[in-house]
């Protein structure tokens, strides 16, 4: 009886360096990520999601060259959102070098990520994609107000004395730094996505 070989994963023809910034956060928080250039938008978004450390319970949307691409669910309203089935379209065939587009996730707290696409190189031999090269700061905890309630809890952290300061950190981890990042954890994790 003939044994067979695992499957190995086909090495993208390409790659897309993108620099992924969440808008309105000051300290800055952004990422930059190499991801094949042939994945949907649908993986994109779960590249994006653990770029940041979300934990993709809302909704969210691309916006790319003026059409909006998402999860093309139907609208319990009725109402005709005009949205593109993210899962039917590859990163390569929507942008490229130098395009910018965004994509928002939790459309109450409203998080904005600017995405530019930096390059488009051959893949390095032996590299598993998708990666992250560089990065800056903690991505916020889901639910906390978006940019302007983190910035409230940034404050709150950094002054003992600031007014409510207990009720607005209750739930937060009280391990949270938003000046932490490890890029070395994230490529763990990233590793551990099928794309």
């Amino acid at each position: 009886m003939a044994t067979r070989k695992p499957a190995t994963a086909k090495a993208p023809e390409s790659i897309c360096i993108l620099r992924i910034d969440l808008a309105h956060l000051k300290p800055p928080v952004w990422r930059r990520l190499e991801v094949p250039a042939n994945i949907t938008l649908t993986q994109l978004h779960r590249v994006i999601q653990m770029a940041f450390d979300w934990d993709d319970s809302h909704m969210h949307s691309f916006e790319i060259a003026g059409r909006r691409y998402g999860q093309a669910m139907p609208d319990p309203f009725g109402v005709d959102l005009d949205e593109l089935d993210e899962r039917k379209f590859l990163l390569r065939d929507v942008a490229g070098v130098g395009n910018r587009f965004t994509y928002t996730y939790d459309f109450g707290d409203d998080w904005h990520h600017l995405v530019k696409v930096e390059k488009i190189l051959a893949p390095t031999p032996g590299t598993r994609y998708p990666r992250c090269t560089a990065g800056k700061n903690a991505a916020p905890p889901e639910d906390c107000g978006g940019p302007w309630g983190y910035a409230e809890m940034v404050q709150a952290l950094a002054d003992p004395d600031y007014p409510g300061r207990d009720e607005l950190l209750e739930w937060l981890d009280e391990n949270f730094d938003p000046t932490e990042f490890d890029r070395d954890k994230l490529n763990i994790e990233l590793g551990m996505l099928k794309v």
